[in-house]
C-alpha cells in the first residue's frame, strides 16, 4: 500500500467554498449564457487550482472539492435507479435557517448503475503524486435510506418496498457495487459522511422519536445495519472512513447532542476504519464516549470550526486533544475541521483566506503535538 495512505495526523473533511468564478458560471450555465461543456471546463481548472493549494499547504490528501455538486448528498443518490429529484423542496430547518434543497424521492426499486461520481473520482485521481493520495466524499448509506423514510416520502417508498428491511437491502446492494466502482477506478480511501447519527442524539431527538411512536433504538439499529451491509464484501486495502456530522449549511446546524447515546452503536460497531468526529463546541459534549471505539479505528478529532471565521487559541486545541486522549491512545487519534467549508454550494460564512488560515492552523497544531 502507497505510504500516503499511512494515517496523516492532519486532515480535512473534503468540501471547500466554492470561487467565484464557479458561482458566477454556475448562473451563466442556468441562463443558456455558457454550455455544459464550457462550465465543465471552468469547474476542472477550478480544482485543478484547489488541488494545487491542498499541497502547497502540505495535506497528504486531495479533494475535488466537492465542486461538481449542489448538495454533499442528494447529487450522489440522483445517481441510482429509481431516485428521482425535483426543484423546490420545502427544505429542511436548520438552527435559524431554511436548507433549500431539492425534492428527493423513489421512483422505483434502488438499483446501482455506472455512477457519475465514479467519473469525477477519475479526474481528481490522475494528480495524485509520491506525497498525496485522492479521497472522495459520499453520503453514508444510512443518509440515503434516512432521506427515503423521513414523513414527507415515506408514502412514496412504500409504493415500492413493503418494509424497512427491504429499503435497506437495496441500498446495501447498490452501495456495494457503486464502492466496487469506485475501487476498481483506484480509490483507495472512501470517507461516508453520516449526518443520520448526529440527528438521533440528545434529548430533543428521543423526544421527537417518542411523538411519532418510534423507538429510537430500533432507528439506531436500522441505521447500524444498513451501513454495515454496505461495506460487506469491501476490498481489504480500501480504508473507509465515516464522518458524524450534526448539520452543517450556511454555518448553521440543524442539532445538538453528546455521542453517549449512539457510542454503542456508530463507535463500537459500526465497520470503519476511522470516525471523523465533530467536536468544535459545547453542542458535541465530552470526550469519554470515545471509550467506546473499538480498537480498529481511528479518530479524527473536528476541533477546528469551519462554521465561522475566528482562528482557536492553538494552546487551548492542544489542550483538547490531550483531554481527548485521557479516553483513547494520542497515536489513535488526529486533527482536522469539524465539517466541510461547503456542504451545499451556498458555503459556510467565511472567505477563501480565512479557509485557508484554518488548515494552516490544523496542520500547525498537529506537527506539534504529534511531530512532523
Amino acid at each position: 500500500m502507497n505510504n500516503v495512505l499511512i494515517k496523516p495526523k492532519y486532515d480535512f473533511v473534503g468540501s471547500f467554498l466554492r470561487p467565484q468564478i464557479l458561482k458566477e458560471s454556475k448562473v451563466k450555465l442556468q441562463e443558456g449564457v455558457i454550455t455544459r461543456e464550457e462550465y465543465n471546463g471552468i469547474v476542472d481548472e477550478e480544482i485543478v487550482k484547489l488541488v494545487n493549494k491542498q499541497k502547497e499547504l502540505g495535506y497528504n490528501v486531495i479533494t475535488d472539492g466537492e465542486f461538481r455538486r449542489s448538495y454533499w448528498h442528494l447529487d450522489f443518490m440522483w445517481g441510482f435507479e429509481g431516485v428521482e429529484h425535483q426543484k423546490g423542496g420545502k427544505g429542511v430547518q436548520f438552527n435559524g435557517e431554511m436548507a433549500a434543497l431539492d425534492d428527493t424521492f423513489l421512483n422505483g426499486r434502488i438499483r446501482a448503475k455506472a455512477h457519475p461520481f465514479v467519473e469525477y473520482y477519475k479526474f481528481l485521481k490522475q494528480f495524485e503524486d509520491e506525497n498525496t493520495v485522492a479521497k472522495y466524499t459520499i453520503p453514508a448509506p444510512a443518509q440515503m435510506y434516512q432521506q427515503m423514510i423521513v414523513p414527507q416520502y415515506y408514502e412514496i417508498t412504500k409504493k415500492y418496498y413493503k418494509n424497512n428491511d427491504e429499503l435497506i437491502n437495496d441500498i446495501a446492494v447498490a452501495y456495494q457495487d457503486v464502492i466496487q466502482q469506485f475501487y476498481d477506478a483506484g480509490c483507495r480511501i472512501l470517507q461516508l459522511d453520516d449526518c443520520t447519527w448526529g440527528a438521533i442524539v440528545g434529548d430533543a431527538a428521543k423526544q421527537r422519536y417518542k411523538s411519532l411512536g418510534v423507538d429510537i433504538e430500533e432507528v439506531k439499529k436500522q441505521l447500524l445495519k444498513v451501513n454495515n451491509l454496505a461495506l460487506a464484501n469491501r476490498p481489504d486495502d480500501m480504508i473507509i472512513n465515516t464522518h458524524i456530522c450534526r448539520g452543517n449549511y450556511h454555518s448553521t446546524f440543524f442539532t445538538s447532542g453528546a455521542y453517549d447515546s449512539v457510542a454503542d452503536y456508530v463507535f463500537a460497531q459500526e465497520n470503519v476504519d476511522g470516525l471523523f468526529l465533530e467536536y468544535d463546541d459545547e453542542r458535541s459534549g465530552g470526550f469519554k464516549p470515545l471509550e467506546k471505539v473499538s480498537e480498529e479505528k481511528n479518530v479524527v478529532l473536528g476541533l477546528i470550526t469551519t462554521k465561522k471565521a475566528d482562528l482557536e487559541d492553538k494552546e487551548y486545541i492542544k489542550k483538547r486533544i490531550y483531554k481527548a486522549a485521557q479516553y483513547i491512545d494520542l497515536d489513535r487519534l488526529s486533527l482536522s475541521p469539524q465539517c466541510g467549508f461547503a456542504s451545499c454550494e451556498i458555503g459556510n460564512k467565511l472567505t477563501e483566506e480565512q479557509q485557508w488560515a484554518k488548515l494552516k492552523l490544523v496542520k500547525e497544531i498537529a506537527d506539534e503535538v504529534w511531530g512532523n
